[in-house]
């Protein structure tokens, strides 16, 4: 799959360094053109000369070529480039990277990279365990960068622990299979709901719940990535989604969410309905703010919002594919079966709620449960892993 694909090796100064010229190799021998890209540090590691003999490309590794003066452009390879993999990533260039230290021309390209990003750190063990690198890994993938994590091994130190950079062909592996999947959701258009809504009191105050958004945001990014068509209506958020091919419908309440969704899901393959959509509003409006000084505490009368899922379950066709989400406190698995019944669903995501996984935090750990009642169960996970896991099981769907 990496035939006439354009990769930037990025390599940094670590002892694993030479392992980057049997991945050069690889991705060189499978098809693809390679553009390596190396820090000053990592000139100590491995020369210029090998790296470009395998490549049959020079080497950038300063921003201006010394003989004659000619400006290595990071924008231009960034927008060249089809995958840029960082291997070794030292914890110094993770850190660089996380907190935008533009410094050397490596972390610039990273910084123009309009690319899918792969990272294999490589450090010691302490260094890989400490907090801090912890911290700028955890960021890194919070941007949508893919983190091919360290293998538990013997290190240069002698040592063994977590630390070690995974081994070149397992790297090449995850790069292949990353485009051997990209298309494969490619011409169908996908509909995502995302976020809480808000059900209006007055003009200051509303119902409202704790939903941030990254969950939805999360898996619209993924199926743009995989190719979709991507319609993502979202209640209000703090985020803003990273892929300029996701178009986002901004909506408040549950009706005009409700609205959107009926139209939009008209012409859609799928819909994932991620969203926390608030189950009552207030069945009356006040026209000017309530005022505490002017009477008594106010009685709020509710009516029911409309169950978004289970009007489109209703007219959902063979051709389409239903997922809802449910977030449970008790009884979590009979009430979520009991969803997939009610509203024709495909498939729930069922949510596990704890301090780390759930509302407004990076993390979920989810189950997936299909329509037979197969559950598959999830470790807890950053969203962005959680939204490939969601949308390898939506692809599976598609395929049968």
């Amino acid at each position: 799959m990496l035939k006439g694909k354009h990769i930037i090796l990025g390599i940094s100064g670590g002892i694993a360094a030479y392992k980057s010229v049997s991945l050069l190799r690889l991705f060189v021998k499978a098809g693809a053109d390679v553009q390596v890209v190396i820090t000053p540090s990592g000139k100590e590691f491995i020369t210029p000369v090998t790296l470009s003999a395998l490549s049959g490309r020079p080497v950038i590794s300063e921003f201006f070529t010394a003989n004659t003066g000619s400006w290595n452009s990071h924008v231009d390879l960034g927008l060249w480039a089809d995958a840029m993999v960082i291997a070794p990533a030292t914890a110094s260039t993770i850190a660089k990277m996380a907190n935008g230290v533009a410094d050397n021309m490596l972390i610039t390209t990273y910084l123009s990279a309009k690319s899918p990003v792969f990272v294999a750190p490589a450090m010691d063990l302490d260094m890989f365990a400490h907090p801090s690198t912890r911290r700028n890994i955890d960021l890194l993938r919070s941007y949508g960068n893919h983190i091919i994590d360290s293998p538990a091994g013997e290190l240069a130190s002698h040592l063994v622990g977590k630390g070690r950079m995974e081994e070149p062909e397992r790297i090449f592996e995850v790069v292949d299979a990353f485009f051997d999947k990209e298309q494969d959701l490619k011409g169908r258009k996908v509909m995502i709901t995302a976020g809480p809504t808000y059900e209006k009191i007055d003009p200051v105050r509303f119902i409202g719940n704790y939903s941030s958004g990254k969950m939805g945001y999360a898996i619209a990014e993924e199926c743009a990535s995989r190719g979709a068509d991507v319609v993502l209506i979202s209640g209000p958020v703090s985020i803003k989604c990273n892929d300029s091919r996701v178009r986002v419908i901004g909506v408040e309440s549950a009706t005009e969410m409700n609205e959107a969704a009926q139209r939009e899901f008209a012409d859609s393959r799928c819909a994932i309905m991620c969203a926390a959509v608030a189950d009552y509003a207030p069945a009356q409006v006040a026209a000017a703010k309530i005022k505490r000084e002017k009477q008594d505490v106010p009685t709020i009368v509710l009516k029911k919002n409309p169950d978004i899922a289970a009007g489109l379950g209703a007219v959902k066709s063979d051709s389409q594919i239903l997922v809802g989400f449910a977030l449970e406190t008790d009884n979590a698995t009979a009430n979520a079966v009991e969803k997939i019944e009610r509203k024709n669903l495909d498939f729930i995501v069922l949510n596990t709620v704890t301090a780390n996984s759930g509302f407004q935090v990076d993390n979920n750990q989810i189950s997936i449960i299909d329509a037979d009642g197969k559950k598959n169960d999830y470790s807890l996970k950053p969203k962005r892993e959680v939204a490939k896991d969601i949308v390898d099981h939506l692809v599976e769907k598609i395929k049968k």
